[in-house]
């Protein structure tokens, strides 16, 4: 399709100018004329259509205003965006009760404030989650709102009350603006080894989770990924979670085609590396636009992140593996009918994002992702791809299984 296109450009743009013109080997026409087509892609999807801005709520904001002009036992509380061992410290003395009051009185600050016991957060959010919850049932009976309106808070009602269910483990919460969550599975406390999953594009409570093809969201990649972890190695302490805890471009437009969103889910995945309560040793593994914040993140994450891994990737925002910045070893994977395989790999004013990451001149370490179907089939039980995400993820990287494109892998990861 994009030869078509670009050859089809080229007539239509340049009159008397045909595939053998020296004119069109110019780097820079070639350059141009891929933008071109990146336009048109675009266009012809509804990539070109920008989010619509709306004055949300913003109740952690709120909740955050009030936790700082509070004290608690006779003294300041500390700052909800500080450092973790400043927030460690602070959690450290106090008793059980103590710390409930708190998540009683602050549950959206406590739940997702970096350095806080881990277990409080879950209790926190959970009560969190609840008021949410609560307010979305006002919303189904609300005929201010449109039917779809009321259908939609239906919708998420009952997607709050399944984040409620019993067990469950939610380190992160945010209800403004579509939503923001994170999830655990396994002991993050104990862990040796954490992973962390970052999805892609349209990322929100709605979609944090799915029943039909549920290893296309973030809670199904995350549970996934943890049982193909304990399969492989069942004595590791491990633990996954599925990162949503960022804001995500909402579909494929200009918001995924740039950087920006990238930048901002950067700060906030090297704010979770950095609170995570233990782990020697963290791998994350990024599918589509996730790889892209992975990608601006890396040069900055701290030195217990032993893995990048990205699948289904638009490039990393650099034209290398050392452009990343990183000590990390970097593995890529795309399976054979990703439709992400068809977007140019380009980075120009902005717009796109640099080079594929399964090009052997990138120099990541190429692994196989033979059974996974599709843009989102990498983390699907029984593929190859998953498999190889988990012997990262426990460590076992000498027994990968490499893409037969890459004779450099299998060397690499001996």
């Amino acid at each position: 399709m994009l030869p078509l296109l670009l050859g089809w450009l080229a007539v239509t743009s340049f009159p008397g100018l045909g595939p053998s013109s020296g004119f069109l080997q110019s780097t820079a026409l070639r350059t141009a004329l891929a933008l071109v087509v990146v336009f048109v892609m675009l266009a012809m999807t509804g990539w070109t259509a920008v989010r619509g801005t709306k004055d949300d709520a913003n109740p952690l904001a709120t909740a955050k205003a009030a936790w700082k002009h509070a004290t608690f036992l006779g003294r300041p509380l500390p700052d909800p965006n500080g450092s973790p061992s400043a927030v460690r410290a602070f959690f450290a003395p106090l008793s059980r009760a103590e710390k409930q009051q708190l998540a009683t009185r602050y549950p959206l600050v406590v739940g997702n404030m970096g350095g806080a016991p881990a277990q409080l957060r879950y209790r926190a959010n959970r009560m969190a989650i609840d008021d949410a919850r609560a307010v979305e049932k006002r919303r189904m009976g609300d005929h201010r709102l449109t039917p779809v309106g009321r259908q939609e808070a239906g919708r998420l009602m009952h997607r709050l009350e399944s984040l409620m269910t019993p067990g469950r483990q939610i380190l992160a919460f945010d209800p403004a603006d579509g939503g923001r969550a994170a999830e655990v599975f396994g002991n993050l406390t104990k862990a040796d080894r954490v992973s962390v999953v970052v999805p892609g594009v349209d990322t929100n409570l709605s979609t944090f989770e799915r029943t039909a093809r549920a290893t296309a969201a973030p809670v199904g990649m995350a549970r996934a990924l943890y049982g193909a972890e304990r399969s492989a190695r069942p004595s590791a302490r491990t633990a996954v979670i599925a990162w949503a805890d960022y804001t995500s471009p909402s579909g494929l437009g200009v918001e995924a085609a740039t950087g920006q969103l990238a930048e901002a889910g950067a700060v906030r995945l090297r704010a979770l590396v950095d609170a995570l309560p233990s782990a020697d040793s963290v791998s994350l593994f990024c599918h589509s636009y996730g790889s892209v914040v992975c990608g601006v993140a890396a040069r900055t994450l701290p030195s217990n992140v032993k893995d990048i891994a990205v699948a289904g990737s638009p490039g990393m925002r650099a034209g290398s593996l050392a452009g990343l910045g990183t000590r990390a070893r970097v593995w890529a994977m795309r399976d054979s009918d990703d439709w992400i395989q068809d977007v140019p790999n380009l980075e120009v004013g902005g717009l796109g994002h640099g080079a594929d990451p399964v090009d052997p001149a990138f120099g990541a370490r190429v692994l196989s992702a033979d059974g996974a179907v599709g843009h989102a089939g990498y983390f699907a039980p029984g593929t190859r791809s998953l498999k190889n995400f988990a012997l990262v993820g426990v460590g076992d990287t000498g027994t990968v299984d490499c893409a037969s494109a890459d004779p450099q892998c299998a060397t690499a990861t001996a």
